[in-house]
């Protein structure tokens, strides 16, 4: 299933978030990340981003799609906005690490 327009744009929005927070951990280990707060700043931002997008795409597309992590991307932006005081950058660093990747080659095809 192709996105429709809407879907699209969030969708667009997702990788370009996904690319940015590629773009901030390069080069950085996790002892590197946990002593910038800038770049944590800007990477837990650039999750929220990705989560609001991905709670707007379109049910059906999100059923067609059961490849993307939908309720965990939506969680996680939930987690960064609710239970800011909460965060864990270990959890947050295996994210970036582990899961931006993935979504970004996820992401690929439909934008």
């Amino acid at each position: 299933m192709r996105p429709d327009e809407r879907d699209a744009a969030y969708l667009w929005d997702m990788l370009d978030a996904a690319k940015t927070v590629e773009q901030l951990s390069l080069g950085l280990d996790f002892p590197k990340y946990s002593n910038d707060r800038r770049t944590q700043l800007a990477i837990e931002r650039s999750l929220e981003i990705i989560g609001e997008a991905a709670n707007k795409v379109s049910n059906s597309f999100c059923n067609a799609h059961p490849e993307i992590p939908w309720r965990q991307i939506i969680g996680q932006r939930n987690v960064l906005i609710h239970e800011y005081g909460e965060i864990k950058q270990e959890r947050i660093w295996k994210v970036v690490v582990e899961n931006i990747p993935q979504l970004i080659d996820l992401l690929k095809p439909f934008v």
